[in-house]
């Protein structure tokens, strides 16, 4: 009964994120001008469906997608309505807009997980765990974190973030301390295992809790969804780098299952959760990669720049071989899933 309640949730949870991504650029559409023939939530046959003026509106049966059909976005085509007819800055608009209403909606779910936080973690140090290693290599009670290794340490998550995206075991560090900029080289950290077979530091400090105000929240909520963001973009970074692999990475499976897991612990955990897909969703989909609205985006930056199009024959043949090679890519991550979820 509980897996057809984790897949319930999966899938309001995926039909409610991709909805609004779609809504986002079926509104910013219209109000380019740009004819709107099909606003779909789902793929496959069609469930139920309304025709409104030029638009027709679909739920359809697989919960995987959704598409906002525009007229002219494939190719050529004569209606000065159509997609690849508008101005360049109106199609950059609507091509932006769906990712943008994912980013919005973890903003959103962030603000009022912070709102409803109390207190709310600071970056100065009150006290150590036994045996601390990163107090015996530099770190004092009453230290107001600044940066690790470099990057800017505004909130708690931020500490969190640069100890988990390193496995050197020490991390450099900058503290306020005493008034004055101290500058802390190779602090040291005990490491846990990642559950992917590598291993994270993990934090051996506590810090002070501080008291809520309204600038407060927003500020935490903000320097929250840049973390996400910037924990999308080192994890991709780092598969690059050969820390993680394509068998790290999980699709509609791996995800439905730690949605399953964070809402069987608490619902600010499942809330965290979506969060993250939203904000993941948002950030992906603006990769310069074929058959994202990242890759679309390159070409009509690309237009903008030499004031002429791309060949449109060109254009879709890029955007095909990048939709299979997505679709194969989906199919590996989704066996992995299996076999993750077999094993467990």
């Amino acid at each position: 009964m509980n897996v057809i309640l984790y897949i319930i949730i999966a899938i309001v949870v995926f039909g409610v994120l991709i909805f609004l991504h779609e809504f986002g650029h079926f509104f910013t559409a219209k109000l380019c001008g740009v004819k709107v023939n099909e606003f779909a939530v789902g793929m496959g046959p069609a469930l139920f469906h309304f025709q409104r003026g030029e638009t027709k509106y679909s739920l359809r049966a697989l919960p995987i997608g959704g598409y906002t059909a525009m007229e002219g976005e494939d190719g050529e085509n004569n209606d000065p309505r159509a997609f690849i007819n508008r101005p360049v800055w109106q199609r950059i608009i609507v091509l932006v807009a769906g990712a943008f209403m994912n980013i919005l909606t973890g903003v959103v779910i962030i603000l009022f997980m912070v709102a409803l936080t109390n207190p709310i973690a600071s970056t100065t140090v009150s006290g150590f765990a036994n045996g601390a290693t990163s107090s015996q290599t530099g770190l004092q009670a009453g230290d107001k974190i600044l940066r690790i290794d470099g990057a800017a340490v505004h909130i708690s998550v931020d500490i969190t973030l640069g100890l988990v995206t390193s496995n050197r075991g020490k991390v450099n560090m900058q503290v306020l301390r005493g008034g004055r900029v101290v500058d802390l080289p190779a602090v040291q950290f005990p490491t846990m295992n990642d559950g992917n077979g590598g291993k994270v530091m993990a934090q051996d400090f506590q810090v002070y809790a501080q008291r809520k105000s309204p600038g407060m929240i927003v500020s935490h909520a903000f320097y929250w969804t840049i973390a996400m963001v910037k924990l999308v973009w080192v994890t991709i970074l780092q598969m690059f780098t050969g820390r993680y692999s394509v068998k790290d990475l999980s699709g509609p499976v791996g995800v439905t299952a730690a949605m399953g897991q964070a809402a069987s612990q608490s619902v600010s955990s499942l809330f965290y959760i979506v969060a993250m897909i939203a904000i993941n969703l948002g950030v992906v989909n603006l990769f310069p990669l074929p058959a994202l609205d990242g890759g679309r985006l390159l070409f009509v930056i690309i237009e903008g720049i030499r004031r002429k199009p791309i060949s449109r024959k060109y254009e879709g043949y890029v955007h095909l071989a990048g939709f299979a090679l997505l679709m194969a890519l989906m199919l590996v991550v989704t066996f992995n899933d299996i076999l993750r979820l077999i094993k467990r």
